[in-house]
């Protein structure tokens, strides 16, 4: 069994139908971590005790002729910055690694859960998943399974990574400026950032109130809008969760391909590099060999929308720290860097201003994908391949700490987003493109990733052993 050619479907059926066990699917999960994540690092907490219960409950349930759900046996991971029961929520940080397991899962997990999913752990991210590469001065780092001295971007890389390395065939991310994107682009998966407040987030307000959205992770696009049919919907307690809107990530075959799209190579802004841009470009081309027609877009921004970014996210993770500032010297220095310059610089009129920016960008970014006539907007995923873990990017042969500004706009503007492969490194490390969608677009951005899927997808699997 390699859950990396499975689809989720396909397993919970076998579960569903007695072909195979819920406690067989976990155990198979189980003995890979222990296999392949002293390499790669992906899994920080484990309980199989608890895992392999949970799925004999389920088998138990099947064979009395009860309904399991859809997800039924599926073994998960869930990202260390959302709760599920039984462990706890260190959110990679020292200053909460001995916080006892929370009593209470998330609204993502508890739906994943009753729908059959069984957690197995949880998967390691950067402390507060404040970065694009995932490590923490608690658990250490997480190795790219396409590279083991690679990163596997942040910060849902260790969910990225558990499932690129066939550890689990599904994971939860969440995404505030690109964190299940990166990931997936840089170890060969599709990803998807549904609409803000598509997946109800609950309970307390996150520390990126209006920037991040939770979602699920797998290898391909059909397993994706499988679980989001599971987990998408409203919540009584997060006022920014949309409407229920049953089916909308349904799919029933490959879906055709769009009758057009715009291409953005730089977003009017960005170096990229040549790599990054030739794959890319190439990507785009076989698409229009495809029928595609592909508009090119010099400017989507006037500028860099990173001060907008900086402000609202290190002002949400400064709210959600400020009751530990005492014990800031346990950070990681660039994470209270941020901090810092958040409370010594960033004045209440200037979060008000990040607020209103947002705002000018989804105009603007409706302005130019309306001028075009066109629903979708399509560029690189990353502006630098696959950096050297612990190294920043590298942009044509120069360093550049910023290389991910193609993902972060796209949570100002709160649209649905995702990253399809586009091809590899001369060394065999993946490439992605990206896809964004108009407000609330999440079906146009579905159908195009798994349209997008069947011209550029390849079986290609990370060689991990």
């Amino acid at each position: 069994m390699d859950f990396r050619t499975e689809s989720l479907r396909g397993l919970s059926d076998a579960v569903r139908s007695k072909r195979v066990g819920a406690r067989e699917l976990v155990a198979h999960a189980l003995d890979r971590i222990e296999h392949v994540n002293p390499q790669v690092n992906a899994f920080v907490a484990v309980d199989g005790e608890r895992a392999l219960a949970e799925a004999s409950r389920i088998d138990d349930r099947v064979a009395a002729g009860e309904s399991v759900g859809p997800l039924a046996g599926i073994p998960i991971g869930v990202k260390d910055l959302e709760p599920a029961a039984g462990f706890v929520t260190s959110f990679g940080s020292r200053l909460f690694a001995g916080d006892p397991p929370a009593e209470a899962d998330s609204v993502q997990v508890a739906r994943l859960r009753a729908a059959g999913a069984v957690v197995v752990g949880k998967t390691n991210t950067p402390e507060e998943g404040w970065k694009g590469d995932t490590d923490n001065l608690v658990f250490g780092r997480t190795a790219n399974p396409w590279s083991l001295t690679h990163s596997a971007g942040g910060s849902s890389g260790g969910s990225a990574a558990a499932i690129a390395a066939g550890m689990v065939p599904m994971a939860t991310g969440s995404d505030g400026g690109g964190s299940i994107r990166i990931p997936s682009a840089l170890c060969g998966l599709t990803g998807m950032k549904a609409s803000f407040g598509r997946v109800a987030v609950g309970g307390d307000a996150p520390g990126w109130v209006d920037l991040s959205a939770r979602g699920p992770m797998a290898r391909r696009l059909a397993d994706i809008a499988y679980a989001l049919e599971v987990v998408a919907g409203p919540h009584p307690t997060d006022p920014r969760s949309l409407p229920a809107e049953p089916g909308l990530f349904a799919l029933d075959g490959l879906p055709a391909l769009p009758a057009r799209v715009g291409w953005s190579p730089t977003l009017g802004y960005a170096p990229v590099d040549a790599e990054v841009a030739d794959r890319t470009l190439g990507a785009v081309k076989r698409l229009a060999e495809e029928g595609v027609e592909v508009l090119e877009i010099d400017s989507v921004f006037p500028e860099d929308p990173i001060r907008t970014f900086l402000t609202l996210a290190n002002i949400g993770t400064l709210r959600a720290l400020a009751a530990q500032r005492e014990r800031w010297d346990l950070l990681d220095p660039g994470l209270r860097a941020g901090l810092e310059w958040a409370e010594r610089s960033v004045t209440v009129l200037d979060y008000a201003e990040a607020i209103a920016e947002t705002h000018r960008l989804s105009l603007r970014l409706h302005e130019v994908l309306s001028t075009l006539g066109v629903d979708l907007l399509v560029t690189p995923a990353t502006a630098a391949v696959t950096p050297i873990a612990g190294q920043p990017g590298v942009i044509n042969g120069s360093p550049d700490p910023n290389w991910v500004r193609f993902t972060y706009p796209f949570n100002l503007t709160r649209s649905p987003a995702g990253v399809v492969n586009a091809g590899y490194t001369d060394s065999g490390l993946p490439i992605g493109l990206q896809v964004v969608g108009p407000m609330h677009g999440d079906r146009v951005v579905l159908e195009a990733l798994a349209a997008f899927e069947g011209v550029l997808g390849d079986d290609r699997l990370a060689p991990i052993r």
